[in-house]
């Protein structure tokens, strides 16, 4: 059979569960070894070597699963991450952060410098690595409470050829306990505040723990409050948010913080993405 043939018969079938012909691309990539999934269109006359893996997947695909926990794989500026269900699967808003994170670092620091940098709720590790390979003088840390991410986060990172030291534990606590000082937080932590506004692909099969916003026991508000213990001179932090926390994270920083100015940014659809705050 070529490729083509099983690629057409994929969408045909999958047209009534909602199934997108992207992720049947990017499922005969992967098994057909080849590079990016647009080689499925390029390649579509070759024969297929794995038709029964095909099917298995598509089955995976059918009742909801996402994609990427199927190969395995996520795409990261650019770079290819290991994901499962432990970790959340990187997003494009994340990606967004990361850019805005290069493009205002100038704004606080000189980026040349060896800057310490900590990744609160890494996961796969995804920002933590994006960062280092971008600012090679900087130190990279990354923590999760979760002892499975931290070994996802771990995975990737040996991939590369950068150090960055991973350590387990709640928002600050690891830090506080090594007596660690730092220059920039960045973190991405739960943020949704409505399931009912979530895919059902993201509730079945994504780690709910690093999903849902619990006012009770936030991050942001771990951070906000213990973020002194662990600043060095001025200290950036830099969040993903939720598009409905402006006046819950405004209300924490004026609890918490003290001599700090703060912005909130859109994301590329127009929504409050992003938070950074500076502290004096």
């Amino acid at each position: 059979m070529r490729i083509a043939d099983i690629y057409t018969e994929g969408i045909n079938k999958g047209k009534e569960f909602g199934v997108l012909s992207a992720d049947l691309r990017v499922l005969l990539a992967h098994n057909e070894g080849f590079a990016e999934p647009i080689d499925v269109l390029l390649r579509r006359d070759e024969e297929v070597k794995k038709p029964d893996l095909f099917w298995e997947q598509f089955e995976e695909l059918r009742k909801g699963k996402p994609v990427e926990y199927i190969v395995n794989e996520a795409s990261f500026l650019n770079r290819k991450l290991y994901v499962d269900e432990r970790v959340l699967i990187p997003r494009t808003e994340t990606e967004e952060l990361v850019a805005t994170i290069t493009e205002r670092i100038t704004d606080y620091y000189d980026p040349r410098n060896y800057l310490v940098v900590a990744d609160i709720g890494t996961g796969s590790g995804a920002i933590a690595i994006a960062l280092k390979s971008y600012f090679r003088n900087w130190i990279l840390l990354a923590s999760d409470i979760s002892e499975g991410a931290l070994e996802v986060a771990n995975k990737n990172i040996s991939k590369g050829v950068a150090t960055i030291t991973t350590m387990q534990g709640d928002a600050l606590t690891p830090y506080i306990e090594k007596k660690i000082n730092l220059d920039i937080i960045v973190s991405n932590p739960p943020y949704i505040t409505n399931p009912d506004e979530t895919q059902d692909s993201v509730k079945d099969y994504e780690p709910s723990t690093a999903l849902w916003l619990d006012k009770n026991n936030s991050v942001y508000e771990k951070i906000f409050r213990d973020c002194y213990k662990v600043k060095k001179e001025g200290l950036l932090m830099c969040f993903e948010i939720g598009y409905d926390l402006e006046e819950y994270l405004t209300e924490l920083m004026a609890k918490y913080l003290h001599d700090y100015e703060f912005e909130f940014l859109e994301d590329l659809n127009g929504k409050k993405r992003f938070l950074f705050v500076y502290l004096q």
